[in-house]
């Protein structure tokens, strides 16, 4: 008779392969127009860090400097937000799979632009399929747009104004999946009240946490 946990850790250390296989594409990406920027300052791509089997995926825009240079998405100070808004709903770093959907920095962290966005989209739908979330939380309105549109999401007023902190309902490959739209970490740093918003509105996330 199969033995179920040795089936699922086979099926954990295969989506870790084929992440590590993904990872290695994304660096490889010489087409890229944010390659020979990548090159030119040393910096990595961003691939995205956290367990293949995770519950709850977060997705923001581009990797910034910090990012770019230490090769892992959400460092710095808007990391460190992060890390307590986790924390506020019993989660670590380590217990969540943290991407953006371009792995590349753009230049002076600019928008990136549509070209850029079609090349590395792709990668962030690969890597939503291979983990299978149960929610994907947005970091901002890019990444809201952009997961609203893949999942065929449309309500009523899609601004992220209207939407922060809801649970909406999409369907990927997989299955179901919800998706609560948040506010990027950063605008913690600079408004005190929009810090409170983002602690409200991750607690949306409570009932995807596995127990």
């Amino acid at each position: 008779m199969d033995d179920p946990a040795t089936e699922e850790a086979m099926g954990d250390a295969s989506r870790a392969a084929q992440l590590a296989a993904l990872g290695d594409e994304v660096r490889d990406l010489t087409q890229s127009p944010l390659y020979a920027f990548r090159q030119a300052h040393k910096y990595q791509p961003v691939i995205g860090e956290g367990p293949a089997d995770a519950s709850i995926m977060l997705i923001g825009e581009a990797p910034g400097e910090y990012e770019a240079k230490s090769g892992r998405p959400f460092v710095g100070a808007s990391g460190r937000v992060l890390d307590e808004l986790l924390a506020s709903i019993g989660q670590q770093r380590s217990q969540v799979y943290i991407t953006n959907v371009v792995k590349d920095r753009p230049p002076e962290n600019r928008d990136p632009s549509p070209e850029e966005i079609a090349l590395y989209a792709p990668f962030l739908v690969r890597q939503i399929e291979i983990i299978r979330p149960k929610v994907i939380a947005t970091l901002g309105r890019f990444a809201m747009e952009f997961v609203l549109n893949l999942l065929q999401i449309t309500p009523e007023n899609a601004m992220i104004s209207k939407l922060h902190g809801q649970v909406l309902h999409g369907k990927a490959a997989y299955g179901a999946v919800a998706v609560v739209p948040l506010y990027h970490p950063a605008v913690a740093l600079y408004s005190t009240p929009r810090k409170a918003t983002l602690l409200e509105d991750i607690q949306a996330l409570k009932p995807f946490v596995d127990q």
